[in-house]
């Protein structure tokens, strides 16, 4: 080797240690699965036990969370419903009360023309002619809307619905004698009281007979 050209002389290291080929192989086995790491990273993935069973404890709370959440929208739900029926019904009802309450005021102001067309038919000036069909067209159409006439001879007297402005008689049952002004009422509402004359029932009227004395018939046998 000159200065021109100089080169390294290659190093060679020589390993002189005894290396046993059993020795050798039996390491070679033990260390392979872990550097392969295929039984080592399965262990690792699967879970443990006690995390399986806590996953399941979560799933389970979860699963009872949405139940109960569930129950809660439903019963609101039922609510809801049975407040708007009763809602409806509540509005149906004011609402048939506001037309029966309109029929009514709308009746009470024609009564004065029922009541002359009574005296004209009590004077005999309905039994024919164009004023006839025209009063019976007028009854019909308002009996069909609801009104009623009460207050007849013979009728038991009602206080509620009658007012008696004469009473002959001293009798436990009285009854309409005399009608002065028929009463009117419009379904459950009385547009107007019955004006009549009070009399004494039948009942009243029936004479008791005479019991014969037993003691005096003993004595005129005597």
């Amino acid at each position: 080797m000159t200065a021109e050209n100089p080169e390294q002389e290659p190093i060679t290291i020589v390993d002189k240690r005894k290396i046993d080929p059993s020795e050798f192989e039996g390491r070679s086995a033990s260390s392979a699965p872990q550097s392969a790491g295929g039984d080592t990273a399965a262990e690792a993935a699967a879970p443990a036990p006690e995390s399986a069973g806590a996953e399941s404890g979560d799933g389970a709370a979860l699963a009872d969370t949405i139940s109960a959440e569930l129950a809660e929208r439903t019963s609101d739900l039922q609510r809801l419903t049975a407040e708007y029926a009763n809602y409806r019904r509540r509005v149906e009802r004011d609402r048939k009360a506001t037309i029966d309450t309109a029929k009514a005021a709308v009746v009470t102001e024609l009564l004065g023309v029922l009541d002359d067309l009574d005296r004209a038919r009590a004077h005999g000036d309905l039994d024919s002619g164009p004023l006839k069909s025209v009063a019976d067209k007028l009854v019909d159409a308002l009996s069909k809307q609801g009104l009623e006439e009460f207050g007849a001879e013979g009728e038991p007297f009602d206080p509620t619905l009658h007012e008696a402005v004469q009473h002959e008689g001293e009798g436990h049952n009285p009854v309409i004698g005399v009608v002065m002004r028929k009463g009117y009422r419009f379904g459950d509402r009385v547009l107007r009281h019955a004006l009549v004359g009070v009399t004494d029932g039948v009942a009243d009227l029936v004479e008791t007979p005479d019991v014969p004395n037993v003691g005096d018939n003993a004595d005129g046998i005597a």
